[in-house]
């Protein structure tokens, strides 16, 4: 006579709202991460949080607004270009970066193909990090030099951590990072006279 596994009395897990939708997002993430908008399914989002597909539904009504929410999440982590904080934020975009900023560059390269995924990046990245950017720095056009220095800065994460680009790889940061500062010295900067370029 074998032995049997005594069966135990287990209670029901308690709902965890708060958990689950933290699940869902951070499966979201990963999924809208690695294969872009159109690519991510909802059943493979929810198979990765362990949960069931409709509660997707049930807590952001549709992969649009699941969309939303972790490109909101998602482009929250930055780094601030103004004079006081330019030091900084030119020797961090010279270093190794964080999981963040590679979300953030790989979401937006691998949804850029979807319209609709296009507006909302767009419509995030202008109402908040851009406008909170814009907010801290003094004279005019602070809108317009606001997108600039997120550009610039764009195109280095792009350069150096998506395409490997080896000067920026193998270069002194120190170095690097010095003219760096000064090119976002230079557009953080309000000129005492504002004019056309020569």
């Amino acid at each position: 006579m074998t032995d049997t596994p005594a069966v135990r009395d287990i209670a029901p897990r308690k709902r965890d709202s708060a958990a689950t939708k933290r699940a869902i997002l951070d499966a979201a993430r990963e999924v809208f991460t690695r294969s872009g908008y159109d690519a991510a399914g909802m059943r493979e989002i929810a198979g990765i949080a362990g949960v069931d597909a409709r509660l997707i539904g049930r807590y952001f009504g549709s992969k649009e607004l699941l969309f939303t929410q972790v490109v909101e999440e998602t482009y929250a982590n930055h780094l601030m270009m103004t004079p006081e904080a330019n030091a900084e934020t030119a020797r961090s975009l010279l270093t190794d970066p964080t999981q963040a900023h590679y979300d953030g560059m790989l979401l937006t390269l691998r949804s850029a193909s979807n319209e609709r995924a296009v507006q909302i990046m767009r419509d995030s990245l202008e109402s908040n990090f851009q406008q909170a950017l814009a907010d801290e720095l003094a004279g005019p056009d602070a809108a317009a030099r606001a997108a600039l220095l997120v550009a610039i800065c764009s195109g280095v994460q792009f350069l150096r951590n998506i395409l490997g680009n080896s000067a920026l790889l193998h270069g002194n940061p120190e170095i690097l990072a010095t003219y760096l500062k000064a090119a976002l010295d230079a557009v953080a900067t309000a000129p005492s006279t504002p004019g056309p370029v020569d």
